[in-house]
């Protein structure tokens, strides 16, 4: 039993220094998030309509603005941030989601959202 849990802690030594010098460490990083800013046309619903956004890496999120809808397409703008965010930005296993609500100034919706 004793010498099983020797080799199992060397072996586990050894894997865990083979990472080197140059390993990083990911956890709560943007790590594989794409943090450009960008502005696309985004077809939706058979209308087209603006996006915005624009990644805060101090609080690690993205500034989104969705223009050209209307005060009462709340739910619409939400779902036009969120899923354009997962498919520019999000890594394949994440989703857009929504920090905070939603708010409607200047004729378009700003939200923040992030990559989960």
């Amino acid at each position: 039993m004793n010498q099983s849990f020797i080799l199992i802690c060397a072996v586990a030594l050894l894997i865990a220094g083979c990472g080197g010098p140059d390993a990083r460490i990911t956890k709560g990083t943007a790590e594989g998030v794409q943090t450009k800013s960008r502005s696309e046309p985004i077809f939706y619903n058979g209308k087209t309509y603006r996006l915005d956004y624009s990644y805060s890496a101090s609080a690690s999120l993205f500034d989104m603005k969705v223009s050209g809808m209307g005060p009462k397409q709340r739910n619409d703008a939400v779902a036009v941030a969120t899923s354009s965010l997962r498919y520019f930005a999000c890594p394949d296993s994440q989703k857009g989601q929504l920090v905070g609500d939603a708010a409607y100034e200047d004729k378009a919706w700003n939200m923040q959202a992030r990559c989960g």
